[in-house]
């Protein structure tokens, strides 16, 4: 995250968030590619992307990967790189016997309209009456763990991401499904 050349600055965030999280400095691993801008508006390459992102899965033996819809719930370019390049990954490489992580379960978070996206607790009636493979329901308890992680991306918390943590229906009801 090199956007507006703050990369030092939000990796440290980056980490301090995930220790919020439970989530250890060791487990946290940040890739700083020159071919992946940090920017809202730029689009990653997604044989590369897809390369790491496997190259990451193997070494870490991970069973589990949670990335964005083809919305990337903001429209923001990058996350939706990441989903393609993990579709790809899935849809083109899974046909190989060998494939690393052929016991690899994708989730992707769904990106729900401009209102019920800032609707918080009351988007989870809705949430429940919707089809989707997985639906995580926070705690209070949670909600604040969560607002106080991303507190922690201090140079990132414009007004309108102040306006986030408090109505984002993201810090109290997510809803996924199988890619």
């Amino acid at each position: 995250g090199n956007y507006y050349n703050q990369g030092e600055i939000r990796k440290k965030e980056l980490e301090q968030s995930c220790c919020v999280l439970g989530i250890p400095a060791s487990d946290v691993t940040v890739i700083d590619h020159r071919d992946l801008p940090d920017n809202p508006a730029v689009e990653w390459d997604t044989q590369l992307l897809a390369t790491i992102v496997l190259k990451h899965i193997e070494a870490k033996n991970i069973d589990l990967v949670v990335t964005f819809d083809a919305g990337g719930v903001s429209g923001h370019a990058n996350h939706i790189s990441l989903y393609t390049a993990v579709r790809y990954s899935v849809c083109t490489l899974l046909w190989v016997p060998h494939w690393v992580v052929q016991g690899c379960c994708v989730l992707v978070l769904e990106s729900v309209n401009l209102f019920r996206k800032y609707i918080s607790f009351l988007d989870v009636p809705i949430s429940c009456l919707l089809p989707r493979d997985a639906l995580f329901i926070l705690t209070e308890e949670e909600t604040e763990q969560a607002k106080r992680a991303m507190r922690c991306h201090r140079s990132q918390l414009l007004w309108f991401r102040h306006l986030y943590l408090l109505f984002s229906r993201y810090l109290v009801v997510n809803s996924l499904r199988l890619l």
